[in-house]
């Protein structure tokens, strides 16, 4: 014998006894079985009967769940028409809305063209009007100008007549000064005239003296922009700042000129190569 019969041989062994111990039990606890089999069965019967209550129920609120079914899929086709339908009318309604908001936009663009159209007229007829009132007052003015003008030139006629003889005699005399200045030897330059009115902001050096301590050359001329008759401060800053006086120049040169002391230097000193000549003095004299 295998290992497995073995075992079962003990499994069939061991359900022997269990079912001769639940066999015991049974015979020992016995009861009126015919009592409590029909019992059983009116139990059974009461249990059939309400589960075939239940059966027709069951059946009957299927048959109106399908009822139920039937009706709701005819309500939902029903519906489902009446939403294709709307939805439809939704659409055209859309569709007309926005044909209506495009023509909608459309004619504003158009009001607002011809509004500004408008205002841009009303603009250029005020400002026609201001210009014919600018151009009717200039005209009015302009008459009154004319009549000054003309008023004005009668003036300018007397006065061109009395400035054409005034002019006559002017030249006489002019004619007469220049003689009198070409005899006392002053030139009749005209910038050199002007020149003595704004001696030009210059400072040069005396570069020699003649003995009698009168005459001198310095090293500015024409080119600094002397002319004859400048007025020039004379000083020395060695070894100390001295102020000596004040020369004026006689003879023009480019690069050099000659000029005389006014009067006599300052406490009759005597002038040296080197010293200062200017047309602005330094502060501490």
């Amino acid at each position: 014998m295998t290992q497995v019969g073995k075992i079962l041989v003990l499994v069939i062994m061991a359900f022997s006894l269990i079912f001769l111990g639940i066999s015991t039990m049974v015979f020992m606890t016995s009861k009126n079985w015919k009592q409590e089999t029909a019992k059983k069965a009116e139990e059974v019967n009461k249990i059939k009967k309400s589960l075939a209550d239940e059966q027709a129920k069951l059946a009957e609120a299927k048959k109106n769940l399908e009822d139920a079914q039937a009706a709701a899929t005819q309500a939902t086709k029903a519906l489902e028409s009446q939403i294709r339908t709307l939805e439809d009318n939704n659409k055209r309604d859309l569709a007309q809305i926005e044909q209506v908001r495009k023509d909608l936009e459309v004619a504003n663009q158009t009001a607002k063209t011809s509004l500004d159209e408008v205002e841009s007229r009303r603009k250029e007829t005020m400002l026609l009007r201001e210009q014919k009132a600018a151009v009717e007052k200039q005209a009015n003015e302009y008459q009154l100008r004319q009549a000054e003008l003309n008023d004005h030139i009668r003036e300018l006629e007397r006065m061109l007549d009395t400035a054409t003889k005034n002019n006559a005699s002017l030249r006489e005399t002019v004619a007469k000064y220049t003689t009198l200045l070409q005899r006392s030897g002053i030139s009749t330059d005209i910038t050199q005239i002007k020149g003595l009115e704004s001696p030009p902001p210059v400072t040069g050096q005396v570069l020699k003296v003649d003995p009698t301590n009168k005459r001198l050359e310095v090293s500015i001329g024409a080119d600094d922009g002397l002319v004859k008759g400048h007025e020039l401060f004379l000083y020395r800053t060695q070894p100390r700042a001295e102020y000596l006086g004040r020369v004026q120049v006689i003879e023009v040169d480019p690069d050099q000129a000659v000029a005389r002391v006014l009067g006599s230097t300052v406490q009759g000193k005597k002038i040296k190569e080197g010293d200062i000549v200017s047309s602005t003095i330094n502060p501490r004299f």
